[in-house]
């Protein structure tokens, strides 16, 4: 019983220690939540790592885990002490940890000025996973080694695309059924709810029409709630982090056809004052490429709620012109 107290403390010891905040050069603070204890990254490695990065205010800016999608970094030398590719050296494969990097001492090395979204945060925060590491071998020529990790991080690419892909199905099924929506399903895929049908004009292409309207994903952030990816809501953009400095919000114009398949349909379903929700899954969406500065993932259903405000005839198309007609009289 004494030995197991022991082994008890001493973990609990250890635990306590990898998780406590530690001073780094440069001004960085860091803390190690779980060590695999494998060998460290070096100058050369290429890696693939999942990360959250957050200003001073604990707002979430980006998020490898939103589109389930980890990113490839080359580590590189450093360009000043306590610097990103510094801070990579100090972990292995399987490690994360958090750790934040002083932007004063950036902007000093970097002769740059702090970015305008962090010109009031000290720090910018990172909570990273280092997946994979593809280590680059003493002696190893950089084109062999390019060769070698690309073809690893080709065939992991395909093998998660593969896993996303099949995975969308189920996503929406929850989302649907997590929010007790009794939807409706065109021949093409489109799921809707009609809360409020509106007049019976119905836009036509070319159409502008006057929107309110939100989007967001169908999975959940850490917080529990659906990431939101746009939206014409000054006060929903701003809960969510969202908020876009000179964008103007309220009502906006869209021309009908110019926006993705799922979106356009949605509208002919619904006149002035109608209001929709559609969950649009990828194929209707933005398909396999997803919208990387949208935050929206490869294969990624998302999620609309629209209100038609107004609908303003588009100028109709001119007629064809007729061709003369030709005699083939002598």
């Amino acid at each position: 019983m004494k030995k197991s107290l022991v082994i008890l403390l001493a973990a609990t010891l250890g635990l306590a220690s990898c998780n406590r905040e530690k001073k780094g050069p440069g001004g960085l603070l860091y803390t190690i939540h779980h060590s695999e204890g494998k060998e460290k990254i070096k100058v050369g490695d290429a890696i693939k790592m999942n990360f959250v990065q957050k200003n001073d205010k604990d707002s979430v800016l980006a998020s490898t885990y939103d589109n389930e999608m980890a990113q490839i970094f080359p580590v590189q030398a450093k360009t000043y002490a306590g610097d990103i590719n510094d801070v990579l050296l100090m972990f292995g494969e399987g490690d994360s940890a958090t750790f934040k990097v002083n932007l004063d001492t950036m902007a000093f090395y970097t002769k740059n000025p702090k970015p305008e979204q962090f010109k009031n945060d000290k720090y910018i925060t990172f909570t990273v996973k280092i997946e994979k590491v593809v280590a680059k071998k003493a002696g190893e020529a950089d084109s062999v080694f390019q060769k070698r990790a690309g073809e690893f991080f080709q065939a992991d690419y395909k093998t998660t695309i593969d896993k996303i892909k099949n995975a969308e199905e189920g996503k929406i099924k929850t989302y649907i059924a997590d929010n007790d929506l009794k939807v409706k399903t065109t021949p093409s895929g489109l799921n809707y709810v009609i809360t409020a049908p509106g007049s019976a004009d119905r836009p036509a292409m070319g159409d502008t029409v006057l929107l309110n309207y939100t989007g967001t994903l169908t999975k959940k952030d850490a917080k529990g709630k659906y990431k939101l990816f746009d939206t014409s809501d000054e006060k929903k953009a701003k809960e969510a982090g969202k908020l876009q400095p000179g964008k103007p919000y309220g009502p906006t114009k869209m021309v009908q056809g110019q926006t993705v398949p799922g979106f356009t349909e949605a509208l002919t379903l619904i006149g002035k004052g109608g209001k929709i929700t559609v969950v649009i899954p990828s194929k209707l969406g933005w398909g396999e490429q997803g919208s990387p500065q949208g935050g929206i993932g490869p294969y990624a259903p998302v999620v609309f709620d629209v209100e038609v405000v107004n609908i303003i005839k588009g100028q109709p198309a001119p007629p064809a012109p007729v061709a003369p007609v030709v005699s083939t009289k002598p």
